[in-house]
């Protein structure tokens, strides 16, 4: 397929990071999956008032810093985080009932593919041997809400915001939010519409890069960096 040339810069990783970490809100419990996710945590404090959950047993996390910290305290993606004051460490089963309980206020999840319904898959690629879902299946149909991050392409610029996914999927019409390098865009309607747009990017430029059927909010912002 012809690779469509990008009217401008896409954001860097860390920027839809950024972006995502500015939709969280004080008091909320935010549960942070693997990959791109876990770079939501270096742009919150203790300060923020967002209280970071980690399937494997803690409550109160946050990104690894000076000095060293324990090894055996690790996030999802298995890197080294550290303990907020007033963190909580408790058994894996005991968080898993915090998600299977509906008491996690958001979760971040990468993604693969997201459909223009907010379908989410994000744990197999045919040919790369089976994977593992994880706890991600719990994460997504169980939290109050579901932040998805991800490009908005992939590497030979195929959509991966489409009609209809075509991976396994990990949970049905579970996303409410997905952040990529290029726009933000909600499903609260029941619509994939775009709310935000990187600098130097019209609605018609990420419909161009998009196979799912798009509208546009009534006022498209420029992304909230």
């Amino acid at each position: 397929m012809t690779v469509r040339a990008d009217p401008a810069p896409r954001l860097t990783r860390e920027l839809i990071a950024l972006r995502v970490a500015r939709l969280l809100q004080p008091g909320w419990v935010v549960n942070l999956g693997v990959g791109l996710p876990t770079m939501v945590a270096q742009f919150l404090d203790p300060e923020s008032g967002v209280v970071l959950h980690v399937e494997s047993g803690v409550l109160g996390a946050g990104p690894p810093g000076d000095p060293p910290h324990d090894p055996d305290l690790i996030d999802a993606g298995a890197r080294p985080i550290a303990l907020w004051p007033g963190a909580s460490l408790q058994s894996s089963s005991e968080s898993f009932a915090a998600v299977r309980g509906g008491h996690i206020d958001a979760a971040v999840l990468g993604a693969m593919e997201v459909s223009e319904h907010g379908d989410l898959a994000n744990w197999r690629r045919p040919g790369r041997g089976l994977g593992g879902i994880g706890g991600a299946i719990d994460i997504a149909q169980s939290a109050r809400r579901v932040v998805a991050a991800m490009a908005h392409t992939g590497p030979n610029g195929v959509p991966r915001l489409v009609r209809e996914c075509s991976l396994p999927l990990t949970g049905r019409a579970c996303v409410d939010v997905l952040v990529t390098d290029v726009a933000l865009v909600r499903f609260d309607s029941g619509d994939a519409m775009v709310h935000e747009l990187a600098e130097g990017w019209s609605f018609d430029d990420v419909e161009a890069i998009s196979e799912a059927r798009l509208r546009p909010a009534a006022e498209i912002r420029a992304l909230d960096l």
